[in-house]
């Protein structure tokens, strides 16, 4: 996912959320959020141990990636352009569930 069409989701997320609510719906995704170059740092410096992955939430390919070594630094160095992405894909998840929770 691409910054802007993730900020476009975000947007449209916090604006259907009513107004006194929304601070709420900050608060929350504040703590919450995954920051996406977080990731990217972790996937630079300890990707082939699955730490980015598990950063962002996806516990099955970090074991994965973990037992593999990063399938030997092949899925390492493809992941440094996907975590990113990953990232701001959870983030999305992430305020989905707490919209639905503030609504």
């Amino acid at each position: 996912m691409n910054k802007a069409n993730y900020f476009m989701q975000l947007k449209a997320l916090r604006d259907n959320i009513p107004a006194e609510k929304q601070s709420d719906f900050d608060v929350m995704f504040a703590g919450r959020e995954k920051n996406p170059v977080v990731a990217l740092v972790l996937g630079l410096f300890l990707g082939s141990f699955g730490i980015d992955r598990f950063y962002t939430g996806q516990i099955g390919l970090g074991i994965l990636k973990l037992i593999t070594l990063g399938a030997l630094g092949i899925w390492t160095l493809i992941d440094w352009f996907l975590i990113m992405g990953a990232a701001r894909n959870k983030n999305i998840q992430i305020a989905n569930e707490t919209a639905l929770y503030i609504k």
